[in-house]
């Protein structure tokens, strides 16, 4: 695996056969039905209107990649912010474990600040605490928004039935934060107010006892809701033996 991890190259993609590369990873990766996948002609359309797509290759296989379109939304002050919005980033199960996600995050970093972007958003599974780790300790994101059901029930095992509950991620990519982190410091000047755990054991929840998950889902939502409202905003993630602890507190 190490001889591969040195093969990959990540590019932007371009021609349709490409695309259908990364319409045949969704079913790969995520099992999902031909209805929710992303067909060629999203990919057609985001590379015309400033979307990113990027593929990791291994040799001629596409074994990752990544899809973004551009976005547009009120801030707190009701100015008008546009961000890119990165929709989907897949890699292959036997490639996952190389920091291939994080370089491909990277990439799309680099090109963001290089067309004067400063805000890159996306949706994760609050549940999904591995993910949540990488996005919030390992890039630098916060999360202020909690959007319950976002995309519907889906026919994705990873999934296990329950509603498609989304944390949505805010990726600053100049902030001190991101910068400090990215160089591997850290953010020393977090405070944390309030902590809100997922069990470790919520993936094998899912799939045996969906009903115990779901009330653990909605414990979840419940508080984080909470602190959106009254300011907080996730600015950590510990692992402790038994759970994982969202870390929340003031971001500036």
């Amino acid at each position: 695996m190490k001889q591969a991890e040195q093969a990959i190259a990540i590019r932007e993609i371009h021609a349709h056969g490409e695309f259908e590369q990364a319409v045949a990873l969704q079913r790969e990766i995520w099992s999902f039905a031909d209805v929710e996948l992303i067909p060629v002609r999203m990919f057609v359309v985001a590379s015309k209107i400033g979307g990113q797509l990027l593929g990791a290759f291994d040799g001629q296989r596409m074994v990752a990649f990544l899809l973004a379109v551009p976005g547009i939304r009120r801030d707190e002050a009701g100015v008008a912010l546009h961000y890119l919005h990165s929709h989907m980033l897949g890699v292959l199960p036997a490639y996952r474990d190389l920091g291939l996600g994080r370089k491909m995050k990277l990439r799309q970093r680099e090109d963001a600040i290089a067309r004067g972007i400063d805000l890159v958003e996306w949706t994760f599974d609050p549940l999904e605490a591995r993910n949540a780790f990488f996005n919030i300790e390992r890039l630098g994101a916060i999360v202020r928004r909690y959007v319950e059901n976002q995309y519907g029930r889906t026919s994705s095992a990873l999934h296990g039935g329950l509603p498609t509950d989304r944390l949505i991620a805010e990726w600053w990519l100049s902030s001190e934060r991101v910068v400090a982190i990215l160089a591997g410091g850290g953010d020393g000047k977090r405070t944390v107010s309030e902590r809100v755990a997922v069990p470790a054991d919520i993936g094998e929840w899912k799939a045996s006892d969906p009903q115990r998950a779901r009330a653990v889902q909605r414990e979840i939502a419940t508080r984080c809701q909470d602190a959106f409202a009254r300011g907080l905003a996730v600015v950590g993630l510990e692992r402790g033996a038994r759970d994982y602890e969202y870390l929340l507190g003031e971001w500036a």
